[in-house]
């Protein structure tokens, strides 16, 4: 199964850019995961076209705080995935994440640094698409009893 990460996308509204980059490489994942800083309600709702969308609260989700919860928790093909944007320095945020969902989840997501990341840990892996508004995302391909395998993606912002 296909999961497609993002995050910081930071468009307020949807645009023909962000369009095409869902028709090429969103559209077709079983699952489609933002981490946080959606930014637009618009956004978001374009979004939601998704079957199977999930999406965490990001610090600059302002008009989202009622949709969006800190947290979300998903399974696909088997693995527990869980995300949550981060805060604070960037520096610290991928350790802060996975020591707040490691224990709960085979794959962790989180965003806020922009910063493209993928490692291993053990009972986890740990991920940050980087910034979807800066042309990154993540395409994790999920089989039951095999470990992810994550392959960034760079998009073009024209």
């Amino acid at each position: 199964m296909l999961l497609a990460v993002i995050s910081d996308s930071h468009l307020g509204a949807p645009t023909s850019w962000l369009e095409s980059v869902y028709a090429r490489h969103l559209a077709r994942a079983d699952a489609l995961l933002h981490c946080g800083d959606v930014t637009g309600r618009s956004t978001w709702s374009f979004f939601l076209q998704h079957p199977n969308f999930h999406a965490c609260l990001g610090n600059c989700d302002w008009d989202l705080g009622d949709a969006l919860a800190p947290v979300v928790r998903f399974d696909l093909a088997g693995l527990s995935v869980a995300a949550m944007h981060g805060f604070g320095n960037r520096s610290g945020v991928g350790a802060r994440a996975a020591e707040a969902l490691g224990s709960q989840a085979g794959l962790v997501c989180f965003g806020h640094t922009h910063q493209r990341h993928f490692s291993a840990h053990p009972g986890f892996f740990l991920l940050n698409p980087g910034s979807l508004g800066e042309g990154s995302l993540a395409l994790v391909e999920i089989e039951p009893g095999q470990e992810p395998v994550c392959a960034f993606i760079d998009v073009d912002l024209s």
